[in-house]
């Protein structure tokens, strides 16, 4: 098997009423060890939030960073909160500014609210209200708004 017939197998488990986690994280390991970014995002996710894992920050952001390396939007989103908050990573607000705008482009939809937020108030990146308005008319035609 492959690396996304094994990720499509662990989605099908995850479908059912009664799913069964070992088998899922098992599923997801094996993805994971072919080189799946789907993978590595899922399992990151897991670990961020302690859903089914150890809660550990750090294998989280680890594995973000691997989702991110074959450019993965969702990967790349959560690393720039993760680098703007210090969520187990040191806070760099440049990094952050960095992976929104990797986000935004590769066609994450948040990011593109907070590339115009960066940009506003200067986060990571030298402030500028005009950039910052470009963006967020974007960010606004993709229905995307500040509450």
């Amino acid at each position: 098997m492959n690396k996304d017939a094994y990720y499509k197998k662990a989605l099908r488990e995850t479908s059912k009423e009664n799913s069964d986690t070992d088998k899922v994280l098992s599923l997801l390991n094996k993805s994971l060890e072919l080189g799946s970014a789907e993978a590595a995002y899922a399992l990151g996710t897991w670990y961020l939030h302690g859903q089914s894992v150890k809660r550990s920050v750090r294998k989280a952001v680890s594995l973000f960073r691997l989702a991110a390396e074959q450019s993965m939007p969702d990967a790349l989103f959560d690393l720039a909160v993760c680098y703007e908050k210090g969520v187990g990573v040191r806070k760099n607000a440049r990094i952050a500014f960095e992976y929104y705008l990797r986000a935004s482009l590769d066609g994450e939809r948040q990011s593109v609210y907070e590339v115009a937020r960066c940009y506003y108030y200067g986060i990571g990146v030298t402030k500028d209200r005009r950039l910052a308005k470009i963006w967020m008319d974007r960010a606004h035609s993709l229905g995307i708004s500040d509450d």
